[in-house]
């Protein structure tokens, strides 16, 4: 019979750890229920059902959670051997820089006084400062790099720290069943987005923005297949549907919708280009180089997205890492092909000073509590309702994916699923699981927004390569011919 224990005649100290836990873990339940009693008559339509949505997430969330992804060890240990070696040269390269250029020996690259010392006392840049403090951080590198002097040590800094923090990543402690595990937070977020962190155990870590090279550690289980899920330019449609609703202009979902995205806006862009109407042939036109090594396409993709969301030149450049004239002449273009951009941030701005509300195309509401005067409050609540759709959306094909039970959901990564499934049954499968994934949602005046999923398939979650990974990533054709070349044991089961 369990031993009940009134916590108001005990003292802490009288209490044994597992007596100390249950009551823990009683009051913080209590402390709940009071609460959700609090919240729960405030609940309307609208926000009753975000709160059944986020509990319906549970059961693939958990189910994710448990499962985990297994890790390939031997691929894992090779990725960790090459960058140490990356990491070697680049350190013994830099000694050689600093000793022989500035004159500054038994120089530790990872101690912040020794980079305030070589930058601002030896080389004497013009001091960085955040909050008031001199600063050696990633930032002020990117501003010291523009001195001549500096550039070909901060270019050797950066990479080194980009190198620790995969060696870093590649460290984290798996399970002792071979397997990494994140911990999702249906709730971590205000748009709704998932967030992941590290397992309830101390294992594991954010899964849900993996770089490329790391990602080929993680593997399918044996007889299984792995597939890649990708909701295609998802927030640029959403932007689409959003000046669909409020400005009734198809413009940019049009040109969302057509195929190609970039190239559509880039023949908008610059229209007395030698475009031809054939897509293969413009998409050639669209990545030649325009400015430097930079072509059309490129700026349409990767500045068209910061601008979509009041990116302004500088803060872009910094991002893109492209020099801001490239984006001060692209910016007046684009927003002429596409003028609903602006109109519907200054529409964000009103909603915002008149009420500090905004409602999601996919029926989310949120209350923002930054001052409505601030740009700051404006930009966030302009990127809220694409964010916030994008996870309503993928999140929504998520769950039907996890009710049909064709495959085991491994990972959700924002705009992406990654699934695995008995290898034999691709055909079947993949088909089965597009059609599951689309979440068709009503705009205005009889328009529908249906996102559509791209499809990778292969044995472990990095891109193909034929030389370094033959069992990486390739886009869904139908019939894969390849077949599975990493040796499985049954011990790493």
């Amino acid at each position: 019979m369990a031993k009940i224990i009134d916590v108001s005649k005990v003292f802490p100290e009288e209490l044994n750890p597992w007596e100390r836990s249950q009551i823990y873990n009683g009051l913080d339940t209590c402390i709940c229920f009071e609460v959700f009693e609090v919240l729960e008559p405030q609940l309307d339509n609208q926000t009753a059902a975000t709160y059944a949505f986020s509990r319906a997430l549970q059961g693939p969330v958990l189910e994710m959670k448990l499962r985990g992804v297994r890790i390939d060890k031997q691929r894992r240990a090779e990725v960790l051997e090459a960058y140490a070696r990356q990491l070697d040269l680049l350190e013994r390269n830099l000694q050689v820089i600093v000793g022989d250029g500035c004159g500054v020996y038994d120089f530790n690259w990872g101690s912040n006084p020794d980079l305030h010392n070589l930058f601002y006392e030896v080389l004497h840049l013009p001091t960085v400062r955040k909050r008031g403090r001199a600063t050696v951080d990633r930032d002020a590198l990117e501003k010291l790099e523009a001195y001549t002097i500096a550039r070909p040590i901060i270019s050797h800094l950066k990479a080194m720290r980009d190198l620790r923090k995969k060696i870093g990543v590649l460290k984290t402690a798996i399970d002792p069943d071979g397997r990494i595990r994140t911990s999702f937070n249906i709730a971590g977020t205000s748009t709704g987005r998932l967030s992941s962190s590290a397992s309830e155990f101390g294992t594991g870590s954010n899964l849900q923005n993996v770089e490329e090279l790391l990602r080929s550690v993680l593997t399918a289980d044996p007889g299984k297949k792995m597939g890649y899920f990708d909701a295609e330019q998802i927030q640029s449609r959403i932007v689409g549907a959003i000046e669909w609703n409020l400005f009734r202009d198809g413009r940019y979902l049009d040109a969302c919708e057509s195929g190609d995205l970039h190239t559509t806006v880039a023949k908008l862009c610059w229209p007395k280009l030698a475009w031809t109407g054939v897509l293969a042939q413009d998409q050639e036109l669209a990545e030649q180089p325009y400015y430097r090594h930079y072509s059309r396409r490129f700026m349409c993709k990767k500045i068209g997205h910061g601008t979509n969301f009041r990116g302004k030149p500088y803060t872009i450049s910094q991002q893109a890492h492209v020099d801001i004239e490239m984006i001060e002449e692209f910016q007046p273009n684009y927003f002429k092909a596409f003028p609903s951009h602006e109109e519907w941030h200054r529409w964000v701005e009103n909603e915002i000073h008149e009420t500090g509300i905004i409602h999601s195309i996919t029926g989310r509401r949120r209350q923002f509590w930054g001052r409505r005067d601030s740009d700051e409050t404006v930009r966030e609540a302009i990127a809220y309702d694409p964010q916030s759709s994008e996870s309503h959306i993928v999140n929504n094909g998520m769950l039907q994916v996890w009710r049909e039970r064709d495959c085991d959901l491994l990972l959700q990564g924002h705009d992406a699923v990654v699934v695995q499934y008995p290898e034999e049954r691709e055909e079947e499968i993949v088909p089965k699981i597009l059609a599951q994934l689309r979440y068709p949602v009503p705009l205005d005046h009889g328009r529908q927004l249906v996102i559509p999923y791209g499809c990778m398939v292969g044995w472990n979650f990095g891109k193909f390569d034929e030389k370094s990974n033959p069992d990486g990533l390739i886009k869904h054709k139908g019939i894969d011919k390849r077949k599975r070349t990493e040796e499985v044991h049954i011990l790493d089961r």
